[in-house]
């Protein structure tokens, strides 16, 4: 059974900052990639930032400057770091892992942490 765990959702006014962490836990034997969703009320859910396992990275064009995802492969954890918060960031952020399991390749949700930015 593979888990991911999100943490480091909550309030945060404009302008400020957050970092969300997302470890996997189970029997893993490799993951191939990491990523950040989010999904906003009557929206769907949208890629934020994403790290493969040599380290690139890709983002979707409205948080390039203020986002950095980035991964400890010891740990088996992806943070993002989010800078510059505006409330149109506001949504429930799901961690996904492309991974190789026990049962082979899996393709693994978190349970969503909310981020609101209001003021």
């Amino acid at each position: 059974q593979v888990q991911l765990v999100e943490s480091g959702g909550g309030l945060v006014q404009p302008g400020g900052s957050l970092r969300l962490s997302c470890t996997a836990s189970g029997r893993i034997f490799a993951i191939n990639a990491m990523g950040w969703y989010r999904q906003a009320p009557g929206k769907e859910r949208e890629l934020v930032a994403r790290i493969i396992s040599g380290g690139n990275t890709n983002y979707v064009d409205s948080v390039k400057g203020r986002f950095t995802i980035s991964r400890d492969n010891a740990k088996n954890t992806a943070y993002l770091q989010m800078n510059s918060l505006k409330p149109e960031d506001t949504a429930v952020y799901y961690c996904n892992a492309n991974l190789i399991g026990s049962v082979g390749a899996l393709n693994a949700w978190g349970q969503g942490t909310l981020v609101t930015v209001s003021s």
